[in-house]
């Protein structure tokens, strides 16, 4: 008999506020049901296992993220989308490193495909570029220059990589512009 507020949503929303805390990689099916007082084998009532677990966090963590992504680009183009997409990017990863760390687990194609936050990011992605008319493959090329360079920063930030002094927030800035210049002399 399942318990009662028990249910699938509440693991996985649950599973990802752990991942925030303590890491991702160190969420396991004992370490939730200890945060609900139940024992282990009462979640595979609601979940198939670890990777079924982990799977939903990495879902839910990428609806998360586009809709935050979405709202902070609504509205704005160029640089304007650029600087506010870079910013809830990198706020998303810092502020939630586990979830972040989530979206970066591989999901099978299918369970990729029918994600609607992920479809949502790569659309968003995209029509950011338009504002920089790019278009392919130059898109694709540009969509990884960015995700490269916001994925390497908020990486580096979250685990203590930046030694210099020079304060955080300035070089973001510096480079979110020389992307911006970069997108806007892509052609030339």
């Amino acid at each position: 008999m399942p318990r009662i507020g028990l249910t699938r949503e509440a693991l996985v929303a649950a599973a990802a506020d752990l991942a925030d805390e303590i890491g991702f990689e160190h969420v396991t099916l004992a370490a939730l049901a200890k945060r609900f007082g139940v024992r282990d084998a009462s979640l595979y009532a609601h979940v198939r296992g670890l990777a079924d677990l982990r799977e939903q966090v990495a879902l839910l963590a990428l609806d998360e993220w586009a809709d935050r992504l979405g709202s902070a680009v609504a509205g704005r183009s160029a640089h304007a989308a650029l600087t506010a997409f870079a910013d809830a990017y990198r706020g998303f990863a810092t502020t939630h490193p586990g979830r972040y760390a989530a979206t970066r687990s591989p999901l099978a194609p299918e369970l990729a495909a029918a994600s609607a936050g992920a479809v949502r990011i790569l659309e968003l992605c995209y029509a950011l570029l338009r504002g920089y008319d790019l278009e392919e493959p130059d898109a694709t090329d540009a969509v990884r220059l960015l995700r490269s360079t916001f994925h390497g920063f908020s990486d580096l930030e979250a685990s203590g990589g930046f030694m210099a002094a020079r304060d955080l927030d300035t070089s973001w800035r510096k480079a979110v512009d020389a992307l911006h210049r970069t997108l806007t002399d892509w052609s030339n």
